[in-house]
């Protein structure tokens, strides 16, 4: 992903009003950030930790989704269906995210369950388990790494209802 300044993002969100991009609170690291590392940016608002925020590069525009975590947990081990991580030491929670436009303004939503804290570039960039001889490491990881970014996208896709 390419550096990012706060002018970016607070300008890329597609479905928050200006005051709630205004109140949102970037992490206090947000400097030393390791933009080549990232598929994406997410993090949870210090502030208010039931909001949380993801950036995207979709094409060649940044997309930001303002999502709201929801107050119940699964009730079994949740997957995060953007890493797809199957050896996750982290919590799975259900965040969910207004449409942009006019679908968001009626009250439309789209969710997913995704790790709490975003740490899903960090997950596809572990190796993973060796299943076999002749396992190929860098292409399972170069596969995980393409399939998060896939998604993700896919889910800024369907905020903006495309």
């Amino acid at each position: 992903m390419r550096a990012l300044t706060e002018t970016d993002i607070r300008g890329s969100f597609v479905n928050a009003s200006r005051k709630e991009i205004a109140d949102l609170a970037l992490p206090l690291d947000f400097a030393e950030t390791d933009w080549a590392s990232r598929d994406f940016y997410g993090w949870r608002d210090r502030k208010a930790p039931m909001r949380g925020a993801v950036v995207v590069e979709l094409g060649d525009r940044l997309v930001g989704v303002s999502l709201r975590r929801a107050d119940a947990k699964p009730r079994t081990r949740a997957q995060c269906s953007w890493c797809q991580d199957v050896e996750l030491t982290r919590e799975v929670v259900f965040y969910a995210a207004k449409r942009a436009g006019d679908a968001g303004r009626r009250g439309d939503t789209v969710g997913t369950l995704v790790c709490a804290d975003f740490g899903c570039p960090a997950n596809v960039r572990r190796n993973p388990s060796v299943a076999y001889v002749g396992f190929d490491v860098e292409a399972a990881r170069g596969a995980r790494i393409e399939g998060l970014a896939e998604r993700v996208r896919g889910f800024a896709a369907s905020v903006l209802g495309e």
